[in-house]
């Protein structure tokens, strides 16, 4: 298969299709739901029906297409990296890459964290760093410089920080520069942080890598990301695709297996069309400063008090930021030894989202940027309708009870041939990411093998899906009532996140998630009452909701996840073939299995 590289020209003709495919999908998904209702549905329903499915097709369809894209370059391509990067960067993974000469801080974001952790994976990255001087003529330590950036308030967690990173310090200060600074406030959060940083120190170096304090990535993906970053003076951003790291957490192993699956496809597809105009996820990243300190400062916005507050989700603004300035972003869409660490229980995981959630919908405000390009502002509005779509699909799940409930037959209401091939349609679409990735693995022998053999993985995979079935409404209701809490002038924050596992009680489960419970018996009592028939459709949609107070018990037990581990399920590869990089870090999951 001959390989086209993405000149500009390409870039342009890929956007068109993946625009047409879009838009004839959408305008196919409207015609579906325009059929399925009858012409006894009133105007009003009708009219509502139409714009909620409206709200939630943009997330989905362009998820589905980048996933059917990727997929086709993964299965077709021995090389599908090769119609993604420009050439000049896809030469610093052989043997002819550049000497890495720049100078790189890697900036450690940490903030009310247990030291522990944090010490173990820098220790082993200054590890690897380190001998990678061994193996090469260039001293790579002289050109990476290591800075803890610490905006933690809690004055016992910073003084196990300052004695924890002063002894590191101390410990590599014969091959790395390592500096320790903790704000006394946390101003503009992460964002401030770095900011903070590039005004102290940012003249002092060309880029940073950005971790988070759950980030873990080796010196081969470190000097990987340099050398392709001095190889193109026009790359302002290059992320590196973030995986999941291993798990002893029943929760986490559910979560980050169909993560690992949907984001194999999904980001080949959408780096095939973005090409320049990439994500930015705000860590595992490498950036080049001068343009960053130059052209990415965040704006503050106004609230209604005429005060001002600032971004939270600063990342992809500082990615159009970027682009807007005339500098590349992209992303090297290939698993590449870059980790993450993932929230431990459905309890944790709400809090990250619903933080993630109140960012993006300040984007609303941003939409007006002046001389913004048109695919950045489109990804602004794609950001902020990957949680609008949330209320629309509680409101097509209510009101389509609803109405059923009260008609005299549902055929006077449904059309029953259109809605059936809506609802197919749209849980195919909705979950295509991780299907795509699990058709990967399943058609490719050393994928298979990777995940522990067909037989596992095909029953991990069974796992996962029926895990996302039950998931999926307890997200979007989630959703939903923050939105509602957002405009009564309930506000979020950032606050610190729970990295280690541990139980949750039943207690506490019933008080943060009885809304759920509540809303899914309703609707399925609604229908069990007047068309039990309807019922097993509904429960496709209302399941998660019922079961939502014991999947967050059940999911959060060690006992489930040591079960999990002594059989392979949910096993990512790193378990089934682990690296030396993460032996060194002595994981609990890898200890077990």
């Amino acid at each position: 298969m001959s390989i086209n590289l993405p000149t500009k020209h390409n870039v342009r003709v890929r956007r068109s299709i993946f625009a047409g495919l879009t838009l004839c999908t959408c305008i196919l998904m409207l015609w579906l739901i325009y059929e399925a209702l009858t012409p006894q549905t009133p105007l009003m329903l009708h009219i509502a029906l139409l714009v909620l499915v409206g709200v939630t097709l943009p997330w989905m369809v362009i998820g589905f297409w980048n996933a059917i894209i990727g997929l086709l370059l993964c299965q077709l391509s021995s090389n599908p990296v090769a119609h993604i990067l420009p050439a000049e960067m896809l030469k610093q993974n052989s043997q002819d890459g550049q000497t890495v000469t720049a100078s790189t801080a890697i900036l450690l974001c940490i903030r009310n964290e247990t030291p522990e952790r944090l010490v173990r994976n820098l220790d082993a990255m200054l590890q690897g760093l380190s001998a990678s001087v061994l193996n090469t003529d260039n001293a790579v330590s002289k050109h990476f410089h290591i800075y803890i950036l610490s905006d933690t308030d809690d004055l016992s967690i910073a003084a196990q920080e300052r004695e924890c990173f002063l002894a590191i310090a101390q410990r590599w200060e014969k091959q790395f520069s390592v500096i320790y600074r903790c704000r006394t406030d946390n101003t503009a959060y992460k964002a401030g942080n770095i900011a903070d940083f590039c005004k102290r120190w940012g003249g002092q170096h060309e880029f940073a890598l950005t971790l988070d304090a759950d980030s873990f990535m080796t010196a081969s993906a470190i000097v990987r990301l340099v050398r392709m970053m001095q190889s193109n003076p026009r790359l302002g951003i290059l992320q590196g695709l973030v995986v999941g790291l291993p798990s002893t957490s029943a929760f986490t192993r559910l979560f980050q297996f169909g993560m690992r699956l949907g984001m194999r496809s999904y980001t080949m597809g959408s780096a095939w069309w973005q090409a320049d105009c990439g994500p930015y996820w705000g860590h595992n990243a490498l950036i080049r400063l001068a343009p960053f300190i130059a052209h990415c400062d965040l704006p503050q916005l106004p609230l209604r008090s005429g005060a001002s507050r600032p971004i939270l989700s600063h990342d992809l603004i500082e990615a159009v930021l970027m682009r807007r300035a005339g500098f590349e972003v992209r992303i090297y869409p290939q698993e590449d030894e870059s980790w993450e660490e993932n929230p431990p229980t459905l309890t944790e995981y709400i809090r990250r989202d619903l933080r993630w959630c109140e960012g993006n919908l300040q984007y609303v405000q941003l939409l007006t940027l002046p001389k913004l390009t048109l695919l950045s502002r489109l990804q602004l509005l794609l950001a902020i309708f990957m949680f609008l779509g949330s209320p629309a699909w509680i409101a097509l799940m209510v009101i389509c009870t609803v109405a059923i409930s009260i008609s005299t037959s549902p055929s006077t209401f449904i059309n029953a041939g259109p809605m059936t091939s809506l609802l197919s349609i749209a849980l195919v679409m909705w979950y295509l990411p991780k299907i795509a990735g699990a058709l990967d693995v399943l058609l490719r022998k050393q994928e298979r093998q990777r995940f522990g053999g067909g037989y596992r993985f095909s029953l991990s995979l069974i796992l996962e899906v029926l895990f996302a079935l039950l998931m999926t409404p307890i997200t979007w209701l989630n959703h939903s009532l923050f939105m509602v809490g957002l405009i009564l002038g309930k506000k979020q924050g950032w606050m610190a996140q729970s990295r280690d596992d541990h139980s949750i009680h039943l207690l506490e489960a019933i008080r943060q998630f009885w809304p759920h419970t509540l809303l899914g018996v309703t609707l399925s009592v609604m229908l069990y009452k007047t068309y039990p028939q309807a019922l097993a459709y509904g429960l496709l949609f209302f399941s998660g909701l019922i079961l939502a107070i014991p999947l967050a018990v059940l999911s959060s037990q060690p006992w489930l996840g040591r079960f999990m581990l002594r059989r392979h399920l949910l096993s990512l590869p790193e378990e089934i073939m682990p690296p030396t990089v993460l032996l060194v870090l002595d994981l609990p999951a890898l200890k077990t299995a």
